[in-house]
């Protein structure tokens, strides 16, 4: 039996009772990736190094170990800024991003709760994509089947856990890259409610809608990774100012009087019977444990992939604009001007689906077509609210 079948408490368990040092966790986690990740490459950069120096020291705190997260190995994903540990965003414009100045809040955080960053996971290039072969790197594997995708652009940090390579990631989520690979790897995965965590160190792609949020194998690890990371934040504009609940405490399992709303649009043409059933049987289950639940209509959802389409990469024509080879990132060799340097810069460094959005929203924002996409997605994006 692996480590990463227990859950994070029982790990802490065995942590406080010394029946298990932090060593043996970063232990397992370097074992088993080089067991398996060649074929399901889910890690881009190893910390191994450090890792191993923290874990001994951690080792000689074990008064400490009563924190939730104290001496447990994490992966994070790759777009998360991580001080002196490279990030790339699964990007070659940042493939010489070696050494970054600062922690991302969330890594800062973790850091605070004496977690230990194992490495640095594989993703869709800047976040770009929903099956994580948009990485300019290696495509990721489903660790289920290593001939089927894991989801994006989240892949790396749902098949990392999946893959019994760390018992928890964070990833981040723009348009369901946290939900969808994590649904895809059989593991959990959270968006939680924009502003509930930092995204102060988190590489922008639509930055009105990304999110970070935690990858776990169980519901009880996710509420315990979330509470380490949620919280107000000074260096985010857009962190809420609101008290962090205890959402481990809340999982007692009764969902009595639980009220749930079920929108027929998410039920109607497309969606296979397979699927319909399969919510209509977790409905019947919520009814037997005394939920409630009831049909309504969100008449604007038909509109909401179109509005994302314009508002994501709108945004990512303006985020990205920053990657010119000037201050950071890779830079073209031998350009004759400085404009030529900019062209060539981004057309090396990019990848064709970021290109593509850069493209799209690059004219979505111009003079002439503002008012018609644009703006009318971000009317419509009222609407759906």
């Amino acid at each position: 039996m692996s480590l990463f079948d227990y859950t994070l408490r029982e790990l802490q368990e065995k942590l406080h009772n010394q029946e298990i040092r932090v060593t043996d966790l970063v232990d397992e986690s370097y074992k088993r990736i080089e067991e398996v990740d060649g074929q399901v490459k889910a890690f881009l950069t190893l910390n191994e190094e450090a890792a191993r120096a923290q874990a001994a020291e951690l080792d000689q705190q074990r008064g400490d170990s009563a924190a939730k997260l104290f001496g447990l190995p994490i992966g994070v994903k790759d777009n998360i800024v991580t001080k002196g540990l490279r990030t790339t965003a699964g990007s070659q414009i940042l493939s010489n991003f070696n050494d970054p100045l600062y922690d991302a809040t969330v890594v800062k955080k973790l850091n605070d709760a004496k977690s230990i960053t194992i490495g640095k996971l594989n993703m869709d290039e800047f976040a770009m994509g929903s099956s994580n072969e948009n990485s300019s790197y290696d495509a990721v594997r489903n660790p289920w089947n290593t001939d089927y995708v894991p989801g994006g652009s989240s892949g790396g940090s749902a098949a990392a856990v999946a893959a019994g390579e760390v018992p928890y990631s964070l990833g981040s989520d723009t348009g369901g890259s946290i939900r969808q690979p994590a649904a895809y790897c059989g593991v959990v995965g959270l968006k939680p409610t924009y502003g509930r965590v930092s995204r102060f160190g988190l590489v922008a792609f639509a930055s009105s809608l990304d999110q970070i949020g935690p990858i776990t194998r169980n519901v009880e690890d996710n509420a315990f990774l979330l509470e380490t990371i949620a919280g107000h934040d000074n260096m985010d504009s857009t962190s809420a100012n609101v008290e962090v609940p205890n959402y481990s405490e809340a999982l007692t399992g009764d969902v009595k009087g639980l009220k749930i709303a079920v929108p027929k649009e998410y039920l109607s043409e497309g969606v296979s019977s397979e699927v319909k059933e399969a919510v209509q049987a977790a409905l019947q289950k919520y009814e037997e444990l005394g939920a409630t639940w009831e049909e309504v209509s969100l008449p604007h959802s038909k509109y909401a992939l179109s509005t994302y389409y314009l508002i994501a990469s709108s945004e990512a024509s303006a985020n990205l604009a920053r990657f010119d080879g000037v201050r950071y990132g890779k830079r073209a060799q031998d350009a004759e001007t400085m404009l030529d340097m900019f062209k060539r810069s981004r057309a090396e460094g990019f990848g064709d689906e970021v290109k593509r959005r850069i493209m799209l929203g690059t004219f979505a924002l111009s003079s002439g077509y503002y008012d018609a996409y644009y703006k009318k997605a971000q009317q419509v994006r009222t609407l759906i609210k």
